[in-house]
């Protein structure tokens, strides 16, 4: 296991977003996004990423420019995803399936997949990979179809199955004999709707922001995709318990992982279901640190 003191690491040699958004690419593919870029105090094209509007219009122009994406939109108060950071779970985790000499028919299966359907998008542009994206929340399935349906590319590469049973991570998703390469998971951080606000407070306490708490929640995330009861420790743990029931079915589980902190009860927890290979992927984009969590019974 890999569980060695973390260091500052920087994105995927392969993430097409190293260094600063190239606005003249973005502004072109989304003319709408002009209105919001601005010089900041170092003579550098930015814009404020406090204003939902602006995030979300910098997101279309990033997944037209780099991803082939001419439809895409979220409903309000949902997810607004930082691509580069997604983008680099997508890379580290081909590395990984490289490694391990699977590379060919990739079916990666999205736990959560959320209105946004991002890891799709990268994976299947990046990677040709075939996807099944699962939710537990209809809204977000009703808009993922809505990508779907307005990006021809995606026809056929993408498939939305629906978690009826909120207890349940890949129980009624993964289907009897199915074979799935790889999963991905972006899990709830929090415990708790209120955990999940002091969090945004402090984020904005550090960045010495004055934006009102609510404007940064537009695009911030729902219940499902933010907090969820037990926060990340009791949910990888329920999903490295119920990995163990697709250990035939499936090369590779993996996870983000929020806190290192909880690295340690993984690792048990991995060790209770017999995993044969465990590894933890450090990954990060300047001083904001995140890693993974990938286990194979094979």
């Amino acid at each position: 296991m890999n569980s060695s003191k973390e260091q500052k690491v920087s994105l995927h040699p392969r993430n097409k977003h190293q260094g600063q958004y190239d606005f003249g690419v973005l502004t072109n593919a989304c003319p709408e996004l002009k209105l919001f870029v601005n010089i900041n105090e170092f003579g550098t094209e930015t814009i404020n990423f406090f204003n939902p509007k602006a995030v979300l219009l910098l997101n279309k122009a990033l997944l037209k420019a780099y991803y082939k994406i001419d439809f895409w939109e979220i409903p309000k108060h949902y997810l607004c995803p930082p691509i580069p950071g997604r983008a680099d779970y997508i890379h580290h985790i081909a590395s990984l399936l490289k490694e391990t000499n699977l590379t060919q028919n990739v079916t990666c299966l999205d736990v959560g997949t959320g209105a946004n359907l991002i890891y799709p998008i990268i994976g299947t542009h990046e990677y040709n990979w075939t996807f099944i994206a699962s939710d537990i929340e209809t809204v977000s399935l009703e808009n993922a179809t809505n990508i779907i349906e307005n990006n021809s590319r995606l026809h056929n590469r993408v498939e939305l199955r629906k978690q009826e049973n909120p207890n349940f991570i890949f129980k009624e998703i993964i289907r009897p004999k199915e074979q799935i390469t790889v999963t991905i998971c972006n899990p709830p951080f929090h415990r708790s709707a209120k955990q999940a606000q002091e969090g945004t407070r402090r984020k904005l306490q550090n960045l010495q922001e004055t934006h009102p708490l609510t404007l940064t929640l537009n695009f911030g995330g729902q219940h499902n995709e933010l907090w969820c009861k037990g926060g990340e420790k009791k949910f990888i743990k329920n999903m490295i318990k119920e990995s163990a029931l697709f250990s035939k079915q499936c090369k590779w589980f993996t996870t983000l992982v929020s806190k290192k902190e909880h690295l340690p009860a993984f690792y048990e927890a991995l060790k209770r279901v017999n995993a044969k290979t465990v590894k933890t992927i450090p990954m990060g984009q300047g001083n904001k640190l995140s890693r993974i969590l990938a286990w194979s019974f094979q």
